[in-house]
């Protein structure tokens, strides 16, 4: 029944049109349904972006200080709609055992099935003798810049000495069916912009002009799909991955002043900001040594760090153990993909791992879910919190 129950939930969050950093009121019934089950519910906002937290403790709470902290984590808001679509984006279209609509998998499943597994539990966990916190934290800005996201929220609940010590993102990481990928980390994302300058000059007289592309033609190779580590067990080797060069006029008879070269690498904990530098400095010493003239200026901005949380960590493996009960599959684990606001626990010592939906439409026409995926969701998120209690309790 509160399966069943979830799935009309999540209706009702893809009624608004929360496009970043829009909240439109969608907290409303989030919070209508916490607070009847004993939660307190505290808004962390800042300029456009709303958050979201609400808290509970369970078990005795006669002590100074709560143990053990788990919250679940996500966002409300979700990307434009764009045009194509067969149903209304934003008017929740159930057809064929599927719901339809804009954050249907990101991540509006995931908001929905984790708000009731914890509405759930908190009613029904009467027996618990440690105590035990569990929140949930939600943003309106995660598709953007996220500023005053997730990350400012966590600073604002480290000041009230509310921090989560384990949290799960419900981002849609399976590939195929429920429950085939657990995300136990991300790579981090650094973005390169190389300048190489030369002299501008006529095609007809190269003797006179100092070409910054044939100067770096020799050595393009070095940088270009250039793995920059062996990679592990968790994650692959990082690569520079060039994704766009420019230079010249784009004429035939002018030689280029000037070449452009943008650049991004997705890194592991092997790979830093320093050592990306190092390399491709080192590249462009030699282009400068072999060409009289060259000159260029690099720079670099991480706009993620990467994280990982132990295959053999509690926190994976009372939710593997959760979803072999409920979807009968073993999950690998994986850091693949891009980035995502799990990655900002790590800076205050938070374990944090992601499960959600499949992720086969997001941020596409006609995104949608399997409702019965939605159901095994709740189950699951259910069933973890049974077992992380269960452990607090037995500490």
């Amino acid at each position: 029944m509160q399966a069943q129950e979830c799935v009309k939930f999540l209706a009702t969050l893809l009624t608004y049109p929360t496009i970043t950093p829009q909240e439109c009121g969608i907290y409303e019934p989030i919070k209508s349904l916490l607070t009847q089950a004993g939660f307190e519910c505290l808004h962390i906002d800042k300029d456009n972006t709303r958050n979201l937290f609400a808290h509970i403790t369970l078990g005795d709470t006669s002590s100074a200080r709560v143990g053990e902290h788990f919250c679940f984590m996500g966002h409300i808001d979700v990307v434009p709609a764009g045009e194509g679509w067969s149903v209304e984006p934003f008017g929740a279209v159930v057809e064929n055992g599927y719901i339809y609509g804009r954050g249907a998998q990101d991540m509006k499943a995931g908001v929905a099935a984790f708000t009731y597994a914890l509405l759930d539990f908190a009613k029904a966990a009467q027996s618990l003798t440690a105590p035990l916190m569990l929140s949930l934290l939600l943003t309106s800005d995660e598709e953007g810049e996220g500023t005053y996201g997730t990350a400012y929220a966590l600073k604002e609940l480290a000041k009230r000495d509310l921090l989560p010590t384990h949290a799960i993102v419900a981002e849609p990481t399976c590939s195929t069916a429920l429950g085939d990928t657990i995300k136990n980390g991300r790579r981090g994302s650094i973005n390169g912009v190389l300048e190489i300058v030369g002299k501008q000059g006529h095609a007809a007289y190269p003797s006179k002009c100092i070409n910054p592309i044939e100067a770096l033609g020799a050595h393009l190779g070095k940088l270009a799909g250039v793995e920059l580590d062996s990679g592990d067990r968790d994650f692959a080797p990082t690569k520079l991955v060039i994704t766009d060069i420019r230079g010249g006029l784009e004429v035939v008879n002018v030689t280029p002043s000037a070449l452009k070269i943008m650049f991004n690498v997705r890194n592991s904990p092997s790979t830093s900001k320093e050592s990306v530098q190092k390399y491709v400095e080192s590249i462009m010493q030699a282009v400068c040594a072999e060409n009289a003239g060259i000159s260029y200026t690099l720079s670099l901005k991480q706009s993620a760090k990467p994280f990982v949380c132990k295959r053999d960590s509690r926190l994976i493996h009372k939710l593997s153990a959760s979803i072999q009960k409920v979807c009968g599959i073993t999950p690998e684990c994986s850091t693949s993909g891009g980035t995502s606001d799990a990655r900002f626990c790590q800076e205050f010592g938070i374990e944090a791992i992601e499960f959600g939906v499949c992720n086969d439409r997001i941020h596409s026409i006609d995104e949608r879910v399997k409702i019965t995926e939605v159901e095994q969701l709740y189950r699951v998120f259910r069933a973890f919190l049974e077992r992380f209690a269960s452990h607090c309790h037995n500490t």
